[in-house]
């Protein structure tokens, strides 16, 4: 049990105390003056006003213990660590020898990608593993708080340099909490009995050093709102009902001289009929935890699709990181492509990550699962970001599709030099090389020239509907 639990429970001890002492004495008066006289009881104006004030004073004192409980609480209800004015509170009181602050650098992407019961229970589990860790380096007890809901304050009696060891251990130990993978943040210092609050904005500057803060814009408008909660409850409708609307871009395999691969982009179709793009729906979707849900979907419907055509076709198409790092979701995944019996040679799975996975060693291996079981993986938007690089020095791709800027600047010597380094790397390492936004007969020209596997654009060829894809390939 947390230091913060056990204070919790003698305080709330207390407040009963507080509040039952007076109503048992008054009790004791009432039953006293009315019970045990030798006269006759009788409901008389002294009665009537006993009972009154008995009444009155029970209500009083239960609404005082309810009103003290929510007001005073020492409790984060989240996480049952200390909330920051307690936390602030028992730290002016028992003065620490050190500070520390846990910083969730990646919590706004998981806001985004899992849902808030998920995420209230990947915090609490938090605090408890980080007490048990602080309990392990001989820290403890440990006074652990929450400010925001990223930010976590520890203060303790021990030295500044074992409460790092043991938050330094506790990072490496918990990469991932709930199956939720964690991002941390985290400075130290000795307390040098400055203000508490003083002390806190250092560890805030030594944090935002480590890494630049974003701004999270909302807007205030309440009509705006009013759309957007209407638009939600259309889009979850949508989504338990599984209305995706799959568009199929072809590619074309320049050496072959044929169409065997399309790429699948993916829309969400309304009651109304009204189609919405990604950047509409994806961010509700992720933001209701829906988002695995929606991947699901979309695999089992890919493999549908691909039962009804001819074998040598195959589909590319993007499903979420947060969804293949899910072990239940992988399962899931599995179980469907087996059923099926088509060839797991078929399905490419897009990534498309800006930003490089900070726990790269296990998402590679989630990755190589996949692969293993005969799945082809491709980088989209290949070139866009250094993560791209990162990745591909670690792990056997089967397919790059390069970042669009590239296609659309071949006349400029620089991106021109750059795409083509890019092209041989990847034939160097056996991956497949596509360049997508292919408009023009000139930019088909160049990109052949260069050796590339693969063009898809409106100059190459036209989208497919559904149907017609599978009336030409049944």
């Amino acid at each position: 049990m947390l230091i913060s639990e056990q204070e919790e429970r003698g305080r709330k001890f207390k407040l009963a105390l507080r509040a039952g002492l007076p109503v048992l004495v008054l009790i004791g008066v009432v039953a006293y003056g009315t019970f045990f006289q030798e006269h006759t009881l009788q409901l008389g104006l002294k009665e009537s006003l006993l009972a009154a004030a008995l009444i009155f004073v029970t209500t009083y004192f239960i609404f005082f213990l309810l009103e003290e409980d929510s007001q005073k609480t020492l409790i984060d209800r989240t996480t049952n660590g200390y909330n920051y004015r307690a936390f602030l509170h028992h730290l002016h009181t028992h003065r620490p020898r050190s500070l520390a602050l846990v910083h969730i650098a990646n919590l706004g992407i998981i806001n985004e990608n899992y849902g808030s019961q998920e995420i209230d229970t990947m915090l609490r589990s938090l605090v408890y593993q980080l007490d048990g860790t602080l309990a392990a380096f001989g820290i403890h007890p440990a006074v652990i708080g929450r400010k925001y809901g990223a930010e976590f304050l520890v203060g303790t009696g021990e030295s500044e340099k074992k409460l790092r060891e043991a938050i330094t251990a506790f990072v490496a130990d918990h990469p991932a909490i709930q199956a939720i993978e964690l991002d941390y943040r985290f400075a130290v210092l000795a307390h040098a009995h400055e203000a508490i609050e003083q002390e806190i904005w250092h560890l805030h500057d030594r944090i935002a050093a480590q890494q630049p803060s974003a701004k999270n814009l909302s807007s205030d408008n309440a009509q705006e709102h009013e759309k957007l909660d209407r638009l939600e409850a259309d889009i979850v409708e949508a989504i338990h009902a599984r209305r995706l609307q799959f568009t199929f871009r072809p590619l074309y395999h320049v050496r072959k001289g044929a169409v065997d691969t399309y790429e699948i982009a993916t829309r969400l179709k309304l009651a109304d009929n009204t189609a919405l793009p990604p950047k509409v729906f994806l961010p509700v979707i992720n933001r209701l935890g829906f988002g695995r849900d929606y991947d699901l979907a979309i695999l089992q419907h890919v493999v549908a699709i691909l039962k009804l055509t001819d074998e040598h076709i195959a589909f590319s198409f993007n499903l979420s990181p947060f969804s293949l790092r899910n072990k239940d979701f992988q399962e899931k995944a599995f179980a469907t492509i087996m059923k099926s019996g088509i060839s797991p040679s078929r399905l490419i799975i897009e990534l498309y990550e800006r930003k490089t996975h900070h726990n790269l060693e296990g998402y590679l291996k989630t990755l190589a699962s996949f692969r293993a079981r005969g799945i082809r993986i491709c980088i989209d938007n290949f070139g866009s970001s250094n993560a791209s690089m990162e990745y591909m020095r670690h792990f056997k791709f089967d397919m790059v599709q390069f970042d669009r800027d590239y296609v659309g600047h071949l006349e400029d010597h620089n991106s021109h030099a750059m795409l083509q380094s890019l092209v041989d790397m990847s034939q160097s390492l056996g991956i497949t090389t596509v360049a997508k936004w292919v408009d023009k007969e000139s930019q088909r020209d160049k990109l052949t020239a260069m050796g590339i596997d693969y063009l898809q654009g409106f100059g190459i060829a036209k989208p497919l509907s559904e149907a017609q894809l599978i009336q030409a390939y049944n």
